[in-house]
């Protein structure tokens, strides 16, 4: 079967528990962790409500793709166990493809811990668990060498085979928005793949943190790090054909080599769950650049409708618009 889209990286089974018991700090002192979450050491703290979701940055966007009309895939590894039954289920139910969400017998599927704040804030306690162990088989190939569009999200384990899987095999456009291991690898070790990535899709904290990594940035102030175009430039000299920034409650911004394009929030109905808004903007500005022939104000501007929208529900997963509606 050829795929409109296939994306590739974690799914991941979203457990949620909501307290207002913490409290926010200021620590604008470390570029890296510019607000802590504190929780009284030693304490027994009251959890308001809990919620067994769905995650996992490639599940996450599939599901947002497939919610637009898109013939989406997802590549991805989940235990074999009720958990991971439970995620291709979802898929399914979603209209997302299932044939590349492989079971996987030696370890459980990846779970995530999700705490979210009153104010709709969360930290998110992650074990990748499957999700360590995707690798890309020669059935997989041939689906990748046919499809229009690759979306790669997080990745662990062996993720640098994966990637160079990928990126040998495809001509199709492909859109990135790293994980962990990928920005903490730094900018050196990901430039071979930024050459080939058309949209680079990476929130604030993460553009400073691969910025830090080059020899040319390590000094620099929190006042240079902080600006958003100085991110987008910088990252940009490594090859990507967009950079997209992401700043929470800044919105999102873009460099296209010639202009710098920005996005406000915009103001949601009720703000219940920011979960999974990293790759709803994401996935939702890629989709809204494959329906818009690269419109890339249409497809910001369809990033916030969608995160505004997504927001006012609990998960990663719920809430989504179809994105053909907004960008028309």
């Amino acid at each position: 079967m050829i795929y409109d889209i296939i994306t590739i990286g974690g799914a991941t089974r979203d457990i949620s528990f909501f307290t207002d018991e913490g409290i926010l700090i200021d620590n604008h002192r470390d570029v890296l962790r510019q607000k802590l979450l504190a929780f009284e050491y030693g304490a027994k703290l009251k959890v308001d409500n809990f919620y067994n979701l769905f995650g996992g940055g490639a599940a996450n966007a599939a599901v947002n793709f497939a919610n637009s009309g898109f013939k989406t895939a997802c590549l991805a590894r989940v235990g074999e166990d009720g958990n991971g039954r439970d995620i291709i289920n979802n898929l399914r139910e979603r209209g997302v493809s299932i044939k590349m969400t492989r079971l996987d017998n030696k370890a459980s599927t990846g779970v995530s811990f999700i705490l979210v704040t009153n104010s709709g804030e969360r930290i998110i306690f992650t074990n990748r668990s499957a999700n360590n162990d995707l690798v890309i088989r020669a059935e997989e190939i041939r689906a990748i060498r046919q499809t229009k569009n690759l979306y790669i999200a997080s990745l662990s384990g062996n993720w640098q085979a994966v990637l160079r899987s990928v990126f040998k095999n495809s001509s199709a456009r492909i859109a990135w928005n790293p994980g962990v291991s990928q920005y903490q690898a730094g900018l050196k070790k990901l430039s071979p793949f930024l050459k080939k990535t058309d949209v680079f899709c990476v929130n604030k904290d993460e553009a400073i943190e691969l910025v830090l990594s080059d020899a040319r940035y390590s000094n620099k102030k929190p006042a240079f790090l902080n600006k958003i175009e100085n991110l987008l430039l910088a990252l940009y000299e490594f090859g990507p054909r967009l950079v997209l920034i992401t700043s929470g409650k800044d919105g999102a911004d873009v460099y296209d080599g010639q202009s710098f394009y920005h996005q406000d929030v915009l103001k949601e109905k009720k703000r219940v769950d920011i979960t999974g808004v990293g790759d709803a903007f994401n996935s939702s500005f890629v989709a809204a650049l494959a329906l818009t022939d690269g419109d890339i104000k249409k497809s910001l501007y369809a990033g916030a409708k969608n995160t505004a929208a997504k927001i006012a529900y609990f998960g990663a997963q719920n809430g989504l618009l179809d994105l053909r509606k907004i960008v028309k």
